[in-house]
């Protein structure tokens, strides 16, 4: 399979659809990428949803174990977990109903990609959100 990125219109509009943000990997630790990128997506209006089975709360909101025990609809799935962890992840992204999976730079994974596509997700990977909401929002949602 040949993989290709959605366009930045189409990123850019999956960005103003999106509420709510599950992170897949996000850490308690103020100075890691996960925390930082996800603190910065928090401050621009998203929910973000901690999905960390070894953390209570991250950034003021319950961290759950896994994205199937998150009891509400989640748009985005973002994931800071090496490539080899994220065909499950994509699994549950689809069994989920989210819209997306998102791997952050630095992550890609042929079989997680073809796991979303064919569950009917969108796939973007090796792009940090953080920076791809900078560039397409820079003014924010409004």
């Amino acid at each position: 399979m040949s993989y290709e990125h959605p366009s930045r219109d189409e990123i850019k509009q999956l960005l103003l659809d999106t509420q709510t943000i599950a992170v897949v990997g996000l850490s308690d630790d103020p100075s890691k990428t996960s925390h930082m990128v996800s603190e910065a997506m928090q401050s621009k209006g998203y929910r973000i949803v901690p999905v960390n089975p070894n953390a209570a709360s991250i950034l003021g909101e319950t961290s759950y174990p896994s994205l199937k025990d998150i009891p509400f609809p989640v748009d985005v799935v973002n994931v800071f977990r090496r490539p080899e962890h994220t065909p499950p992840i994509a699994e549950e992204a689809v069994a989920i109903g989210a819209k997306a999976l998102w791997l952050q730079l630095g992550i890609a994974n042929e079989d997680a990609a073809r796991i979303a596509t064919e569950g009917g997700l969108r796939i973007i990977m090796d792009r940090c959100i953080k920076v791809e909401d900078s560039i397409l929002l820079p003014n924010g949602k409004s």
